[in-house]
This record gives structure tokens, C-alpha cells and sequence, in this order.
């Protein structure tokens, strides 16, 4: 399976900074069951595996992912155990086994793949309900710009969870490393937009690990959740990176915007 063909054919450079989609956890720890309703998501086109993502269910039937990782798709499935290499009869990437289908894939629907940061966000039906206790959130609108407002005062930790690679070097192409679900958790830098993407799309969090976080996202999967550590909702979706080391820092897709929270919504009714 070409893992990340689409990915690295939608790296872009912007505003003359590189702004590459597709991120992943990295330095972060296993997650196990600390985040069930987290997945691993695998888009075919035309019938055929082409790129796999991460993705949240907010019901036993609906998930959240990015823009980037839905468009172009015709079908897929999706994983929740979190070793899904160490899973008996997984059969990944392909159906069956112990994978649940997609009945639907939508982008949203100003999503433009020339300028994905704008409208990254996707969301995925499933073909039969997973019950798995807990679903993710969605937040109240304009909640990263209240929160910013107030450093110091209120929680700004965050916790990214998805599959993808741990270290660029010396093995970013470890298959096992992939396939399995890490947390980590990183600091809010800013919620205005970075190398000139526009505020209101982008937020932007530390990659470097030390205290109080310790970790970020890389390359790897996109679209898994980057919970708010002060309730768990879901303040935003994994995006981009801005270097191919993955330091300094990394950014998300906020999904507090209200035409984002009524896209996703649509789906919950």
C-alpha cells in the first residue's frame, strides 16, 4: 500500500515558509485504551488502499477527520484497536477482519485542496455503530479565542492522539511505530493563523518536548483529534507541519469556527 503517496503530493510552500499536511504523534507515549473512540482510518480510490489517516467518532456512527484525508476518497474503513498490527485477524489494510466500512465520506464543502488549511475538516459515516463508551466533543465557537485570551488563567495543555511515526531519525518508515495509537501532550503557542495562513483556520502548538509537554505531531497521519485538556473536547484537528524534522512547531485545523461546527453537526442530528 502506498502509505503516503497523496500526502507528499499535497506538500505546499506558503507564504515562503513549507506548510506539509499530513502529521502524526511523535515522542509521545502508547496510548492503549485511554482513547477508544480514536481510529485508524484507511481511504481506498476506485476500490484500492491509498493513504490512511486518524479520526474521531463524535457518535457510534459518525467520525471527524481532516479535509485532506476525505477528498478524493470512494471508500475505506476504519481501526480502533490500538495496536493494529498486534490485533489477530486484522487484515489491514484491506476489508474484513476487524475493521468497520464507511457508508459516507464528505468534505466540507468549501474545502479547496490547493489551499487545504482553509477548510481542512472531513467527516466519515460508518456502515454499522461502534460502541465504545466515550465519543469526542465538539467545543463551544470562537472557544481558542476566548482561551487565549486568558493565559495564566485557564489550562493550556493540549493531547494529540493518533497512528503515525515516533522519530524522523533513524527509522521514519517503521511500520509497527505506525500502526499503533500514541498520545502526547504538547503547549498552545497561538490561535492566529501561522506563515500566513489566515486567522480562524490554523492553531499552533510547541513539537518540542520538555515540560509540561512532551511531545507534538509529525509525519505520519492526519486528522486526529488535539483534545483540550480542561474538558477533552476536541479543539482542533491535526493538519500540518512547517519542517521536515519535526521541531519547533506544528499546527492544527480549528474546528471552533461556526461554519465548521455546523458542518459537523449536520451529521449528528
Amino acid at each position: 500500500m502506498r502509505k503516503k503517496v497523496l500526502l507528499v503530493a499535497l506538500a505546499l510552500v506558503f507564504a515562503l515558509a513549507l506548510v506539509i499536511p499530513a502529521s502524526a504523534i511523535t515522542w509521545g507515549t502508547p496510548d492503549g485504551e485511554g482513547h477508544p473512540h480514536v481510529g485508524l482510518l484507511v481511504f481506498d480510490v476506485n476500490g484500492a488502499p491509498a493513504w490512511r489517516c486518524t479520526g474521531t467518532l463524535l457518535s457510534p456512527t459518525v467520525m471527524l477527520t481532516a479535509g485532506h484525508c476525505t477528498f478524493g476518497a470512494t471508500g475505506g474503513r476504519v481501526w480502533f484497536h490500538s495496536d493494529v498490527l498486534g490485533t489477530p485477524g486484522n487484515d489491514y489494510p484491506f476489508a474484513g477482519g476487524t475493521s468497520v466500512e464507511f457508508a459516507s465520506i464528505t468534505t466540507h464543502p468549501h474545502y479547496d485542496d490547493a489551499a487545504f488549511y482553509l477548510h481542512d475538516v472531513g467527516v466519515v459515516t460508518l456502515s454499522e455503530p461502534v460502541n465504545v463508551g466515550t465519543y469526542g466533543t465538539l467545543p463551544q465557537a470562537g472557544f481558542l479565542d476566548g482561551l487565549a485570551t486568558k493565559r495564566g488563567l485557564q489550562e493550556q495543555t493540549f493531547t494529540p492522539v493518533g497512528y503515525g511515526v515516533q522519530e524522523i531519525v533513524p527509522n521514519p518508515n517503521e511500520e509497527r511505530a505506525e500502526l499503533v495509537r500514541y498520545q502526547a501532550t504538547t503547549k498552545l503557542i497561538g490561535v492566529k493563523g501561522t506563515f500566513g495562513i489566515p486567522e480562524g483556520s490554523a492553531v499552533v502548538f510547541t513539537n518540542n518536548p520538555g515540560q509540561p509537554h512532551s511531545g507534538g505531531t509529525c509525519f505520519g497521519d492526519s486528522g486526529g483529534p488535539i483534545f483540550w485538556n480542561g474538558d477533552g473536547s476536541i479543539a482542533a484537528v491535526t493538519s500540518f507541519g512547517v519542517n521536515s524534522n519535526c521541531v519547533g512547531t506544528g499546527g492544527g485545523y480549528r474546528i471552533d469556527q461556526p461554519d465548521d461546527l455546523s458542518f459537523i453537526s449536520s451529521f449528528l442530528q
